[in-house]
């Protein structure tokens, strides 16, 4: 079958929503990192109705910082794409925003150059939590292999931070204008903590770049919130059918977005408020909501649902019994800890989310990297509430689900090592608390929390 391309596009199906320019005259203005699914999915689709609603030459170059075959995908489609949009009737657009497609390892004499392009006047990353190589207290862990590959080799770097450093500089020593680089990773304070460490990297490496960094760069913290299920071969037929052409590289989404950015600039940006983006003075009550209510009931839906036989999100918030339990930690444990932000209302709009029968949101991908999402979603509301005294009951259970899925179920997490060598220690609770690689200091020093979380069940908990 014919492959999406440039010379495809005008051939498409009237129902399918075209680029509202041409593509091949867009110039480049943003560099991404992490050129995944939901940068395609939500970042490069705010951009582009911005492109529509107010102009300008803000195509993107995407890179990809391990993997080739998304960058050659799309490449090889002159850098078209589709959006399926997944509504009880789908929507399908070609998207025609993104103008190059990189893997950096391979490709770095363009990435480095397009990093020190004047015309270059922002960065956004998705490289997920891990690819900020922090340590528990949210600074930049040198002792990382990425850091120490990235410390010894700092013109070929491995990291996402390496890269940045790397690209500054060379503006600094081209006398480029400024530059905003915005995280667009589940992070809480992402801009804080990416700022923070691109200077920790840049003191080690560059000396006098820091203080040209400080007066030439912005880090806004953002908050962006779509639900974008892995393309499965299901997706894959349907943009085949609506579109009459096969594409390697389409993602799928909910048509709800929402990209929540800090008024932090440093230059000229694309209009992505005309698109919906909000610009606002304080993130906290966005990142708040978003963090503790819709990410943690995502991990209460894996870490539940899976040992239940659900496959999906969609399947795990119809099961009576789960819902229950998260209605119940919602109104009893998170709100409190939340007050006063209006979470009861928050939550409702979040179950409708999940209950959308056209997403097929796989709990085993929201599993992944617990030991990364949890002491950022759950953790600092457990603590909080066992300090305050206030209940606790229900999320100090899903720490222990959490735990008994990853004895039974190694998944992509970079504690597996250390988990999968606890179980087979015994899995005693009480030695994983105490383990600092895993658990703050208050589930050490506080009894009560302790004391909260369940032992396994020792026949057949870690089999």
């Amino acid at each position: 079958m014919t492959q999406l391309s440039a010379a495809t596009l005008l051939r498409l199906p009237a129902a399918v929503q075209r680029p509202a320019f041409d593509p091949a005259s867009l110039k480049a203005g943003i560099v991404h990192l992490g050129i995944g699914a939901f940068h395609r999915a939500h970042q490069a689709v705010f951009t582009e109705d911005a492109i529509a609603a107010r102009g300008g030459d803000w195509g993107i170059v995407g890179a990809s910082l391990r993997h080739a075959d998304v960058p050659d995908a799309i490449a090889s489609q002159d850098c078209l794409y589709t959006v399926e949009i997944l509504a009880e009737t789908p929507r399908y657009r070609v998207m025609g925003v993104l103008r190059a497609a990189l893997f950096a390892p391979r490709d770095r004499a363009r990435l480095r150059a397009v990093l020190a392009s004047r015309d270059i006047h922002a960065v956004t990353l998705t490289v997920s939590e891990k690819g900020y190589c922090l340590d528990g207290n949210g600074r930049l862990d040198f002792s990382h292999p990425d850091m120490a590959h990235d410390l010894s080799a700092p013109e070929a770097p491995r990291s996402a931070i390496g890269w940045l450093v790397l690209g500054l500089e060379d503006r600094r020593r081209g006398g480029c204008g400024p530059v905003t680089i915005l995280s667009c990773d589940n992070l809480q304070s992402n801009g804080e903590k990416l700022g923070r460490a691109v200077m920790d990297l840049a003191d080690r490496l560059r000396p006098g770049l820091a203080a040209w960094i400080s007066a030439n760069t912005a880090f806004p913290s953002t908050l962006v919130d779509c639900i974008v299920p892995a393309a499965d071969d299901r997706h894959r037929r349907r943009v085949t059918a609506a579109l009459d052409v096969r594409d390697a590289a389409s993602v799928q989404r909910e048509a709800f977005a929402q990209w929540v950015i800090e008024d932090r600039f440093a230059g000229p940006l694309p209009a992505w408020q005309a698109a919906g983006a909000e610009v606002v003075d304080d993130l906290a009550r966005h990142q708040r909501l978003k963090l503790h209510v819709l990410n943690t009931a995502h991990s209460a839906l894996a870490y539940l649902g899976l040992p239940r036989g659900h496959e999906f999100v969609r399947q795990a918030i119809a099961d009576p019994e789960l819902l229950q339990e998260l209605d119940a930690m919602m109104d009893e444990e998170i709100g409190p800890a939340l007050a006063p932000l209006d979470v009861a209302s928050y939550w409702r709009k979040v179950k409708e989310r999940f209950r959308n029968p056209m997403v097929d949101h796989r709990l085993a991908q929201i599993s992944e990297d617990g030991s990364l999402k949890l002491p950022q979603r759950l953790f600092p509301l457990l603590v909080a509430n066992a300090r305050e005294g206030r209940a606790i009951t229900r999320m100090a259970a899903l720490v222990q689900a959490w735990l008994v899925f990853m004895a039974r179920t190694p998944s992509r997490d970079p504690a597996n090592a250390i988990l999968s060598d606890w179980a087979r220690a015994g899995a005693d609770i009480g030695r994983a608390l105490g383990d600092p690689r895993l658990f703050p200091a208050p589930f050490r020093d506080d009894l009560r929390l302790r004391q909260a979380i369940p032992a396994l069940k020792k026949k057949g908990a870690v089999a």
